[in-house]
């Protein structure tokens, strides 16, 4: 679970950012975060994560806060960048083995999540690659795998499925799928409505720092008096028509 409290983020006298938001993400669920570009996603999730502070407010994540206990609170969670250009100098498998370490996860478990999953990937034959040779669809697929390899009970995903191709993706849905089936929580943000409609229970809408929404798909079309698409209720709710 994530519990994002009154939280603010302002990055100069005259830019907010993120206003006093309250977010609260449960388990067993998937939840779509959505918005236009400098809506404040990015920060939002580089505020849950840990890697900005966070102004007023506050963020747990599965009761450990974040800027107050921040390991205990990272142990929790694995994160998805929406640019996975870190530890470039890394071969793949190297990398791996990098993350299996700082979680302690078994060298015989560790072994064969990592075969399992680059294969379903199409990325077992480049492990020996340093990650800079990549493409982005591959860098993507790498920090995936390295998310799942240690199995956190949250998922934090920023555009998790830019750059990959469609057996890939699906592989990604049904594994958010069943994560949240486990009663475990998923977290993505994402500019592809239509994955939005298909694998969210619930959606959260910012814009200009604030919520805008937060709930169901049919409590949206409830609260706007719609039967429209998401993009149609989107659109309208971000005012971009």
């Amino acid at each position: 679970m994530i519990e994002i409290n009154h939280v603010t983020k302002n990055y100069d006298q005259n830019k907010t950012a993120v206003s006093q938001l309250d977010l609260s993400v449960p388990d067993g669920k998937i939840i779509g975060f959505l918005g236009p570009n400098g809506a404040g996603k990015s920060t939002t999730i580089k505020m849950i994560t840990g890697i900005l502070p966070i102004d007023e407010g506050s963020i747990t994540i599965n009761g450990h806060n974040i800027s107050e206990n921040p390991i205990e609170a990272k142990r929790s969670f694995g994160y998805v960048p929406d640019h996975p250009d870190q530890f470039l100098r890394l071969k793949g498998l190297e990398y791996l083995h990098f993350i299996g370490d700082m979680y302690d996860v078994p060298k015989d478990v560790r072994q064969d999540k990592i075969d399992r999953i680059t294969k379903t990937f199409g990325i077992y034959d480049v492990l020996n690659d340093t990650i800079q040779t990549y493409s982005h669809g591959m860098r993507q697929k790498i920090v995936i795998t390295g998310v799942l390899l240690h199995d956190p009970d949250v998922w934090i995903l920023d555009e998790p499925l830019t750059g990959l191709d469609p057996k890939s993706s699906y592989a990604v849905k049904e594994m958010m799928r069943e994560h949240a089936a486990k009663g475990k929580t998923v977290f993505f943000s994402t500019h592809v409505l239509e994955v939005v409609e298909q694998l969210c229970d619930e959606v959260a809408i910012i814009q200009e720092g604030t919520l805008q929404f937060y709930g169901t798909m049919e409590a949206m079309r409830e609260k706007y008096q719609s039967d429209e698409t998401l993009e149609h209720i989107f659109l309208e709710l971000t005012e971009y028509e």
